[in-house]
């Protein structure tokens, strides 16, 4: 217990409006009926170490045959509803948390909806607190475990924490110098860094996340408030066109926020990964954790893919001896708890993935570590294997035994494993003109939020264009397996002095799978959709070429002058079947999923000018003086 620990504060009993501003998942009655039977709810306002006050709910079960262990939600999002007569309809991440029973806790962080403070995104870390006052979401978290062990009654001295997204990342910081009674943490999609997470990848803004987040989440809460914020009206569903519209980023407030997105301002005054950014980088932090940790996150979650990679990784590097474990899935953002994860757009993942995960590892998690249950037979790394369909279990994450090889960028499109002689491939270069009043389109869903599907999508549509480069193998005479990051390296050339390079991993289908008609008797009214032919979407990475020195100082590139460029795209786990053929193409724009490069170096790319954006022949060299390639891992043999 904390010396300087303030006084216990006393049990709310107020009544206040839940807000219906934020849609809300489809209601379960028959669920929110079985909380309200036997659970009863009460709320609180637990004091941190600096006297500031954060509002808390708190569910118990109104029957026990033994003591329960605690399983805390901090969340910027609200805990509503409001009041001691107004319950939550779910209350742990499936029904069964709740028949299993937990005592469930939820908290709005500082500065959010009911609790007090000053709410500070991403809120960085403080390695070395030099006053007893010094806080962090690490020592928050603390305090809310003291008080709740403290004041809460039939307890068993234990408590685990888990958030899918944001309250991600609250878990992950929580557990930093972990409080000993926390026993298990699962971050799950959780935020680590905001400039590849959600609102950056390698530098390249993230436009519809960024904007659409920020202008309803980002505006400012000057009183504690049950309500939640107005979703932002585009006036439209086509977000292409939309963004399109807005032109230059600094328009933005000029014609939306006019200056009161308090977070939007400091992006656009912070365009490289400057103090402002690495403060607010988690990975570092990730020490003296005593909590078992499993990091969950989805091979298609478009928001956070980066923070549970890296977060695993970064929790195994700096804690040795402590359970840690990653499993990554068939799943968007949180679809391991939103979705069956049986498919995705028109990929098949052949069961319902999100049942098996639940059923058989997420509660198991939970119930040993809290509860003593038996063992769940878990591994280091439970990952999904798409393209074969099936959960692989694997000691370390990347698989040990990966062999590396290279794909290298061939004459007429081939796409190879060796690299051309000086024969073969004199100086040489395939090249296309980057147009931003033009952009590639990132999907081909209208949408004006963000497209769900477009990580597993046909990509038909974009290898059409003449601004899109296309290299492929030859059909695989045998089944080839991927795993673990692929790595970019690329010698490119532009007239302009700036630009971005998309670098896209395709799964390509045979002509005609077996058992499909011929496509010219398929009937129009047969929704039957043909994959023959498919160049199924595997990963895909965008960098700004600007940082292709430093993420801190960015570097014009210098006209028709042959640059190296070199980066990664997340990791994956995907076989390509025999008869298929393995496709990499290569873009400068990928809109509006990322903002539009002006091609133009500007120091401050957010300050840009319509006069900045520019039209520009992008060349990508595949000589043997200036090779490109693909760097990949292959998982050879049968498990």
């Amino acid at each position: 217990m904390f010396p300087w620990k303030v006084a216990v504060c006393s049990l709310l009993a107020i009544a206040l409006i839940p807000s219906s501003s934020e849609a809300q998942p489809p209601r379960d009655e028959e669920r929110a009926e079985y909380i309200r039977s036997n659970y009863s709810k009460f709320e609180y306002r637990i004091p941190m170490r600096d006297g500031t006050k954060l509002f808390t709910a708190v569910y118990t079960p109104n029957t026990r045959k033994a003591k329960l262990p605690i399983l805390l939600f901090r969340t910027p999002y609200s805990v509503g509803p409001y009041g001691l007569d107004q319950y939550k309809d779910r209350l742990g991440p499936t029904k069964e948390y709740e028949e299993d029973r937990f005592i469930f806790v939820f908290q709005d962080v500082r500065g959010r909806y009911l609790s007090e403070g000053e709410f500070v995104n991403m809120r960085p870390h403080i390695a070395k607190k030099k006053a007893r006052t010094d806080f962090d979401e690490s020592t928050d978290t603390y305090d809310t475990i003291e008080w709740l062990l403290e004041n809460l009654e039939g307890h068993n001295g234990k408590v685990g924490q888990w958030g899918i997204s944001y309250p991600g990342f609250f878990t992950a910081a929580g557990a930093i110098d972990s409080h000993p009674a926390l026993k298990a943490i699962s971050p799950q999609a959780p935020i680590a860094d905001w400039f590849w997470d959600d609102m950056h990848h390698n530098g390249a803004f993230i436009l519809p996340l960024a904007f659409n987040f920020f202008s309803s989440f980002g505006r400012a809460r000057p009183e504690p408030t049950t309500e939640k914020e107005e979703r932002f009206d585009h006036g439209t569903p086509d977000g292409y066109q939309f963004f399109l519209d807005l032109g230059p980023l600094k328009n933005a407030n000029e014609r939306h926020f006019e200056g009161e997105i308090a977070f939007w301002n400091e992006i656009t005054r912070h365009p490289n990964y400057d103090d402002f950014w690495q403060s607010r980088n988690l990975i570092p932090h990730l020490k003296n954790i005593s909590a078992a940790v499993m990091t969950v996150g989805g091979w298609f979650d478009t928001e956070d893919l980066y923070g549970p990679l890296n977060i695993y990784r970064s929790i195994e590097e700096k804690n040795p001896g402590a359970f840690n474990m990653l499993v990554m899935g068939p799943w968007i953002h949180g679809g391991w708890i939103r979705t069956d994860g049986d498919s995705l757009g028109l990929a098949d993942f052949g069961f319902k993935t999100s049942k098996w995960y639940q059923q058989n590892i997420d509660l198991a998690f939970f119930r040993h570590f809290l509860k003593g249950a038996e063992a769940p037979d878990l591994p280091e790394a439970l990952v999904f294997e798409t393209g074969a369909n099936r959960w692989r279990r694997f000691d370390a994450w990347p698989p040990k035994g990966t062999e590396p090889a290279s794909l290298y960028l061939r004459e007429d499109g081939a796409l190879a494993f060796e690299a051309g002689t000086a024969e073969e491939s004199p100086e040489t270069s395939d090249s296309y003109i980057s147009d931003p009043s033009k952009p590639v389109p990132y999907t081909q869903e209208i949408t004006a939020k963000w497209a769900k599907k477009y990580m597993t999508e046909d990509q038909r549509f974009a290898a059409w264009r003449p601004d899109v480069l296309v290299y492929q193998t030859e059909v695989l005479e045998e089944d080839l397996t991927l795993a673990g990051p692929a790595k970019a390296d690329l010698w490119v050339s532009t007239t302009g002095t700036d630009s971005d390079w998309v670098v896209k991993v395709i799964d390509v289908f045979p002509g005609r799978l077996p058992g499909e008609e011929d496509p010219a008797e398929h009937r129009s009214d047969d929704e039957t959709p043909q994959l023959g032919g498919t160049q199924r979407l595997v990963r895909a990475e965008v960098f700004r070429g600007r940082f292709r020195e430093s993420y801190e100082h960015p570097l014009a590139f210098v006209p028709g002058e042959p640059t190296r460029v070199r980066f990664t795209l997340h990791d994956f786990l995907h076989t390509f079947q025999k008869g298929h053929r393995l496709m990499v193409q290569i873009q400068s724009t990928w809109f509006p999923f990322v903002d539009r490069n002006p091609q133009t170096f500007v120091e401050n790319i957010f300050e840009a000018q319509e006069k900045d954006f520019v039209a520009v022949t992008n060349r990508v060299h595949r000589s043997k003086e200036h090779p490109s390639r693909v760097e990949i891992g292959i998982l050879p043999g049968a498990p």
